[in-house]
């Protein structure tokens, strides 16, 4: 089996696939503070709770874009697994052209996300991924990712919000059913709630004109944190894809055999 893992600013996701079907999924904080043996006993306990044994994992396959856990995992991987894991980078074959003037800057997940949703859904392709960051990444129609948009995450704006005012109280980020709020919590809900909608239905506007995209076959795919919650209300996000990242580091593995 293969184990695959993508390391953000705020969460690691990891996943054990048996082929291409994924048998075992668990999200976790990316606390920088954690040992390789803190890791190995969190992780061989949820592993073993699902039936997964350790010396059934024969190889693993990560991004991250946190160097210190990096490291961690990769020390992890060696100690207990006795594997030698597969990092992606630039240098990794994953069958799509990188057209950015330093490739060296893009985060692995977002090369990733590019591999699974050429695979899956076809090019030309958007992904928006909703993590700490809510990153767009535009893929053409021939398999180049071109580049990408970089915004604060829904998360991140909203926890700022809180942190910077006196009076404003933090709140769950959840769809809200009018523009209109009668008290602050629902004012609160619904300035980002929309706010997002219509930066994220903006920014694709400008993408689409900039680059001459066919509505008609341009894929758009939601993937990460909260992105399904704009479903059935952006003009574009209509398909949410939960696990994009994890199957695209799959789907690099199976190339670098």
């Amino acid at each position: 089996m293969l184990m695959a893992v993508d390391i953000g600013n705020t969460q690691i996701t990891i996943g054990v696939f048996d082929k291409e079907k994924l048998v075992f999924h668990n999200r976790f904080s990316s606390e920088n503070k954690r040992t390789e043996d803190e890791l190995a006993a969190m992780l061989l306990y949820l592993l073993a709770m699902e039936n997964i044994k350790s010396d059934s994992i024969k190889m693993l396959i990560l991004s991250s874009v946190v160097p210190s856990i990096t490291i961690m995992f990769r020390r992890f991987s060696k100690r207990y697994l006795n594997i030698e894991p597969i990092i992606v980078d630039v240098g990794i074959k994953t069958g799509i052209v990188l057209r950015f003037e330093n490739p060296k800057e893009i985060g692995a997940d977002r090369i990733v996300n590019a591999v699974a949703v050429d695979k899956y859904f076809g090019v030309p392709a958007i992904v928006v991924d909703f993590g700490t960051a809510t990153t767009f990444d535009i893929i053409n129609e021939n398999r180049e990712y071109i580049g990408g948009i970089i915004t604060p995450g829904i998360e991140t704006t909203a926890n700022i919000l809180h942190i910077k005012t006196a009076k404003l109280p933090e709140v769950e980020i959840t769809k809200v059913n009018t523009v209109i709020g009668k008290n602050t919590i629902n004012s609160i809900k619904s300035g980002i709630y929309y706010g997002y909608l219509s930066m994220i239905d903006g920014i694709i506007d400008r993408v689409i004109v900039e680059q001459k995209f066919d509505i008609n076959i341009l894929k758009v795919i939601a993937t990460g944190g909260l992105g399904d919650i704009f479903l059935g209300e952006s003009k574009y996000l209509k398909i949410y894809e939960p696990f994009l990242t994890l199957n695209g580091l799959r789907l690099i593995y199976e190339k670098n055999l």
